[in-house]
């Protein structure tokens, strides 16, 4: 198939990548010029702004919008609202938060575009890895925008089936899924992130604990010193608490354990904060997840050695830098 790309950065450029592998074509554009021509050195077609981009793709035409959340996004949709023709189909793959999308759904559908918002998870290891996305949007537009979806997927791969389960839809069994109507698939993610939130932050206070144990206020034959990239590793195999965010734990213990590479300024980019606030609307008591983002306040303005973990895990999994202290 063939889909336009906008927003080459840490997830939009790799996109582009898995999807040419598997043998789709894609246009695309960035306001980095150098970002255009790495992928069009790379086989895409690169073009200098969104009206090329629009006549370089056949109708119906489809094209993935992979931009931070508010006004670039919004603005992007925006002008290629009066550039596609009816049939089109607009993709949000970014960080969007829901309600924007039922709006964006809405308007987009007098016009006859189409709109499809893609919670999308992989960070900059979906190249590699692949994506699991979570898809919002009409059923049959969805469908006939699968090979997409299959391609950017992990698939199957080794993961052990789920026992007992009976599906007629294999596509959650293969990284992805059509959640509901626009906006169900960004809503999906937010809650996903916001429950990310809440492991990140058990791991970090863990480790805090296990750090600390050797702290002299300790009565001496209480004080351990103990090796925490060594607990990581043996975590990770065998244990009920191995993830991904355990691995990445490791992997930024094993080459730094003091973590002297973070200050432990956490930053949060929105997704924490709509969980809480989806919560509050559906009277949902959310203890974990809604510490976890005060804890991230907090490390901006006092930071331990778990934070300094969050913010290697976020680090690890996005390639998201620390924001400086105000």
């Amino acid at each position: 198939m063939q889909l336009g790309i906008i927003g080459l950065g840490r997830m939009g450029g790799n996109i582009a990548r898995r999807l040419m592998l598997d043998g789709h074509q894609t246009v695309v554009y960035d306001r980095n010029p150098d970002f255009v021509t790495a992928l069009g050195n790379e086989g895409a077609s690169g073009v200098v702004d969104l009206a090329a981009l629009v006549a370089g793709l056949d109708k119906p035409r489809a094209v993935w919008v992979m931009l931070p959340a508010g006004a670039p996004t919004e603005d992007t949709i925006a002008q290629l609202s009066k550039l596609l023709d009816a049939g089109d189909v607009i993709i949000d793959g970014g960080n969007t938060f829901y309600k924007d999308d039922i709006r964006r759904g809405q308007e987009l559908a007098q016009k006859g575009i189409d709109y499809i918002d893609v919670g999308t998870s992989g960070g900059v290891w979906g190249l590699e890895r692949g994506y699991c996305m979570m898809i919002g949007g009409d059923a049959q537009v969805v469908e006939r925008l699968d090979p997409l979806f299959a391609s950017l997927a992990p698939g199957i791969g080794t993961i052990a089936r789920t026992r007992d389960r009976v599906s007629a839809d294999d596509r959650a069994e293969r990284g992805y899924i059509h959640a509901g109507p626009p906006g169900a698939g960004h809503f999906v993610k937010m809650i996903h992130n916001g429950i990310e939130y809440g492991m990140m932050q058990a791991f970090a206070e863990g480790f805090d604990i296990l750090k600390t144990k050797n702290s002299p206020s300790l009565p001496e034959d209480q004080r351990f010193d103990l090796n925490l990239a060594d607990i990581a590793e043996v975590w990770r195999r065998g244990s009920v608490v191995s993830s991904w965010l355990l691995d990445l734990t490791a992997d930024a213990l094993a080459s730094d354990p003091k973590l002297d590479g973070y200050s432990g300024a956490v930053a949060d980019s929105g997704e924490g904060r709509w969980t809480i606030e989806a919560a509050m609307e559906q009277a949902v008591p959310v203890p974990v997840l809604s510490n976890s983002l005060f804890a991230r306040f907090r490390s901006r303005q006092q930071s331990t050695y778990g934070d300094k973990l969050l913010s290697a895990m976020r680090f690890g999994f996005g390639g998201h830098v620390e924001t400086p202290k105000k």
